[in-house]
């Protein structure tokens, strides 16, 4: 409609439009004839025939029914006949990549007029490279695989292999060496974790929870235990595959009968008698990817204790997915291990080290999964101060209630308390090796992953409550928060679970308290 030139008219002479057969109406100083489009409507004629909407000003009412994106689809767009002479629009359609203006929308290292001595401009051109894409590229095939149940499309994998994005997710390191870089805006060498905190928010905030679990989610826990533990020939063979998004690999440590209780895993690996390779018997349950993964990072109880070992989709290895409340697209599957026979260079780390291998990697899957609580939370602030500043109730504005000023105070607090701990230790995680990481930041990563995800149930209840049945329904103008309440429990879980976390970061302070400490 842009690139036409479009007639002006006056708000009396819409107001002339006003029959059955001559319906016109005025949004946001847009003049749309709907005298066609009036049987088809969804919520029947009698709403469009009112003296109040018909041939008048109908931008409160739609703006509290509908989402803006109505507007921009092109069977609607096509409607549009002119535009009020002398007026102009104030309600504007998103721009690709833009910074959202509404506060507390972006963490405050985005937020114009705000500083932080973590983000440097390079991390901000990177940001903005990071939006453009997730927004453009990711987030229709999001809604799309959301909807029809399938996993994510191998082009939008494909495309981002292309800029390395499947490799930055895995966080610095000497994988990166050779590589460019998002197009080249920044360098191997000084690619850090806040880049890819960067890459997991501007994910979370373009994608949809199950769906961003299922755009190769089991990559990001699956494959550091092969990047730091694996043998050269292993990773010489596995890495180029999966970062390039040939082939899928995923996590497989829980179990039936053990879930955050890693140690009481019943798979089994035992020795071929010329101690060549792991036979492998047992099963796996909960493992995101799984319905597609060719490669499995499998936690085993073998003589010497707990063993990490790589297994390949082959003869033995079964998947059947799991269907969750959560979403299909994530791939999660039960797997079983009937005598799978595995080469015994396979085994990552040490044989009996493999608690070593998997707290390690937990730090790192726990931190990226607060880095995406964080930024979903955001996105539910933004969704409800826009509605509650949209939407009339008793004649007044919705934030007229203090109740709900009050929900909105709470979740704006969570919001930031979750961000600034976060990036607090992701400083950390800059600065220190893995091994340092493991040692140190086990507690503090557990509690933070804990708080956050509690936070963000909090965040799902206030946000129901404030959108109303509108936050249970998975069409119009609260399908995001239906969403984000709908999946948010398995945040809860998916690492660790909540109590247990917390647990974990207590017996990590209890264990370094000095002896001379006395009241």
């Amino acid at each position: 409609m842009a690139s036409k030139q479009l007639k002006q008219f006056t708000r009396e002479e819409v107001a002339q439009h006003n029959t059955e057969n001559d319906l016109w109406i005025i949004i946001d100083a847009k003049v749309y004839d709907i005298s066609k489009f009036k049987n088809l409507h969804p919520g029947g004629l009698s709403v469009l025939s009112d003296p109040e909407i018909a041939g008048q000003d109908a931008t409160e009412a739609f703006f509290s029914l509908h989402r803006y994106e109505v507007l921009e689809k092109p069977q609607y767009q096509r409607l549009q006949v002119g535009v009020i002479q002398g007026e102009q629009s104030v309600i504007y359609s998103r721009i690709t990549g833009e910074i959202s203006k509404v506060p507390y929308a972006e963490p405050t290292w985005l937020t114009p007029g705000y500083h932080s001595p973590y983000f440097t401009e390079n991390h901000r051109e990177f940001q903005r490279a990071c939006r453009k894409f997730f927004e453009t590229v990711v987030r229709p095939d999001a809604e799309a695989r959301e909807a029809d149940g399938k996993r994510p499309s191998q082009e939008v994998i494909d495309k981002m292999a292309e800029l390395n994005l499947h490799a930055m997710r895995m966080g610095p390191g000497k994988h990166l060496q050779g590589r460019t870089l998002m197009g080249g805006v920044v360098k191997p060498e000084e690619f850090d974790y806040f880049h890819e905190l960067i890459i997991t928010q501007e994910f979370a905030r373009a994608s949809l929870r199950g769906y961003a679990d299922g755009l190769l989610g089991g990559k990001v826990i699956g494959l550091p235990p092969v990047l730091n533990f694996g043998s050269e020939e292993l990773k010489a063979k596995v890495i180029p595959e999966v970062l390039s998004g040939r082939k899928f690999i995923c996590l497989a440590i829980s179990e039936a009968h053990a879930g955050s209780d890693v140690m009481g895993l019943q798979t089994t690996a035992v020795k071929t008698e010329d101690g060549k390779h792991w036979i492998i018997n047992g099963s796996k349950k909960w493992i995101t990817n799984g319905t597609f993964a060719d490669y499995f990072t499998v936690g085993c109880k073998t003589e010497d204790g707990f063993t990490v070992i790589l297994v390949e989709r082959g003869p033995g290895v079964e998947t059947k997915q799991i269907k969750t409340s959560y979403s299909s697209t994530a791939g999660t599957a039960y797997i079983t291990f009937d005598n799978v026979k595995v080469p015994v260079e396979n085994t990552l780390g040490e044989e009996g080290g493999g608690i070593f291998v998997i707290l390690s990697n937990f730090n790192h899957e726990r931190w990226v999964m607060c880095c995406g609580s964080a930024r979903g939370q955001r996105a539910v602030v933004e969704e409800c101060l826009k509605w509650v500043n949209q939407r009339k109730v008793f004649g007044k504005p919705l934030h007229s209630q203090a109740v709900i000023r009050s929900k909105l105070a709470a979740m704006i607090a969570r919001c930031e308390s979750v961000q600034s701990w976060l990036e607090n230790i992701t400083y950390q995680m800059c600065n220190m090796t893995y091994r340092q990481q493991a040692n140190k930041l086990a507690g503090q990563i557990a509690f933070l992953k804990s708080y956050s995800t509690a936070c963000g149930q909090d965040t799902a209840r206030d946000a129901v409550q404030i959108f109303g049945g509108r936050g249970i329904t998975q069409s119009g103008m609260g399908r995001f928060i239906e969403h984000y309440h709908r999946t948010i429990p398995f945040d809860s879980l998916l690492g660790g679970a909540e109590d247990v976390l917390a647990d974990l970061g207590v017996r990590q302070a209890l264990r370094i308290m000095p002896k001379d400490a006395r009241l």
